[in-house]
C-alpha cells in the first residue's frame, strides 16, 4: 500500500495536474510523465472527467503512472459522476491498486445544452465524501474555490471549515496568478490547522489568460497580469515566468503548490520547477 504523502512531515510539496486522455490508449501521455519524472516533484494529482467531458479512468491512470514512474499519485473524485455506491467502490478498489491519496470534489458543472443525454448524479454531497474517504482510510484532500467571478470569497471560506470539520486534511486552491490573491487565501485558511496548497496554471497566451478569466469559474486573472501578456513578445515565456513567480510565493506562504500544465505541455516544467 502507498504511504500518505501530502501530509507526511513539515515538508514543501509539489505535485503535478494530469487531465486523462479522452480515449483508451495512455502511452503518450505516460511518455511525457516519464520524461519529466526525474524532476523534484512528489507526485502527481489526476483530474477525473475535468470540465464534465468523457476521460479514461482516473483510477486506472493513476495506477499505471505510479507503475510507470515510481511517483504516487492523487485520485480525484467527484458527487457529480458516480453514486454512494459507486464512490466507497472507487475508494476501496484505489487502495487495494495502491493510490491512498484522494481529492473529494463536487466537479465541474455539465453545459446545459448537454444536459439532455448527461445526467448528474450527486447522490451525496462534497463533505460526506469527504467523510466517506476518511473511513476508507484514504489521505484526503479538498479544493478551495474562492468564487472570484461571484465575489464569493467569504462563502467560499465558511464551505471549506466545513469541508476540514468533515474530515479534509489537506487543501488545493484553484489558480491563483498575482501576489495579493495568494495572501488573501493563505491568510484566510492560516488557521483550518491542515495544509494548504497553491494551485498554479500557466498561461499560454493572451486568450488563454482571457478565457480562463472570462469563461472558467473559479479563476481570476487579475488585469495587470492580462496586460502584461498583451505586452509580452513571448507568451508562453512570460507565463512561465509568472508560474515561477507563483511557486515562490507559495514557498512562503503555503505547504506546497500543484502546477496544472495547460493543454499537456508538461514540458514547462523544466523551466518552472527549478
Amino acid at each position: 500500500m502507498k504511504k500518505r504523502f501530502m501530509t507526511a512531515g513539515d515538508v514543501f510539496r509539489i505535485t503535478v495536474e494530469v487531465v486523462p486522455p479522452a480515449g483508451f490508449d495512455p502511452e503518450p501521455l505516460l511518455e511525457k510523465l516519464a520524461a519529466v519524472s526525474g524532476l523534484e516533484f512528489d507526485g502527481f494529482s489526476v483530474a477525473t472527467n475535468p470540465v464534465a467531458k468523457p476521460c479514461m479512468c482516473a483510477m486506472a491512470l493513476c495506477s499505471l503512472i505510479q507503475e510507470r514512474t515510481g511517483r504516487p499519485s492523487i485520485l480525484h473524485l467527484t458527487t457529480r459522476d458516480h453514486n454512494r455506491l459507486s464512490l466507497q467502490s472507487l475508494l476501496w478498489g484505489a487502495k487495494a491498486l495502491g493510490v491512498g491519496t484522494v481529492m473529494a470534489a463536487t466537479g465541474d458543472m455539465v453545459a446545459q445544452e448537454e444536459r439532455k443525454t448527461t445526467s448528474r448524479v450527486f447522490d451525496l454531497n462534497v463533505y460526506e465524501l469527504t467523510t466517506m474517504a476518511v473511513q476508507s482510510r484514504m489521505e484526503t484532500g479538498v479544493v478551495f474555490d474562492s468564487h472570484p467571478e461571484i465575489d464569493g470569497f467569504d462563502l467560499a471560506v465558511e464551505r471549506l471549515k466545513k469541508k476540514v470539520d468533515a474530515g479534509a486534511e489537506f487543501v488545493v486552491t484553484q489558480p491563483v496568478y498575482d501576489r495579493a490573491a495568494a495572501e488573501r487565501i493563505a491568510l484566510a485558511t492560516r488557521g483550518l490547522g491542515v495544509p494548504v496548497v497553491l494551485g498554479i496554471l500557466p498561461l499560454r497566451t493572451l486568450k488563454h489568460a482571457v478565457f480562463l478569466h472570462d469563461r472558467v469559474a473559479g479563476i481570476a486573472v487579475p488585469e495587470s497580469v492580462r496586460a502584461a501578456m498583451a505586452e509580452a513578445g513571448d507568451t508562453v515565456a512570460h507565463g512561465v515566468l509568472n508560474a515561477r513567480k507563483m511557486l515562490a510565493i507559495a514557498r512562503e506562504a503555503f505547504a506546497g503548490a500543484c502546477i496544472m500544465p495547460p493543454f499537456n505541455h508538461y514540458e514547462v516544467l523544466h523551466s518552472i520547477i527549478a
